[in-house]
């Protein structure tokens, strides 16, 4: 179990805050490839998924079929989302300085504007 300390600062110089993190006995990691979600007025979901090949080549005239697996899914508040999204633009921004710009499949210059290239990517990352 990971428990971290830390101190939220407040408005009242007399007041302090520690908070303490946990974590829960059901927490359990998940690795996925991709994301899809959606939002109302009231939420954010994203959903964490896989793919994993079910044929590739075989079957029906070489018609590739992909396995989408849905791992889990977040719900956030919009204020709970909009708090991500920086977090995940600042931890972005520090991976690349320390590793260079993260490339997505497909955008190195000689497959631009190409879509008969062989570089272009499809929605099925990994395997294709």
């Amino acid at each position: 179990m990971i428990i971290i300390f830390f101190k939220l600062e407040t408005k009242s110089p007399d007041m302090e805050i520690s908070v303490e993190i946990k974590r829960s006995p059901e927490f359990k990691q998940v690795y996925a490839i991709g994301a899809i979600g959606g939002h109302s007025p009231y939420d954010f979901r994203i959903a964490f998924y896989n793919d994993s090949p079910k044929t590739l080549g075989e079957g029906s005239k070489g018609v590739a079929t992909m396995e989408r697996t849905i791992e889990t899914e977040i719900i956030l508040s919009p204020l709970a989302a909009k708090e991500l999204a920086t977090w995940l633009t600042d931890h972005i921004k520090d991976y690349e300085k320390l590793f260079g710009e993260i490339k997505r499949p497909g955008s190195a210059p000689a497959c631009q504007g190409n879509p008969a290239s062989p570089c272009v990517s499809a929605p099925i990352q990994g395997y294709m």
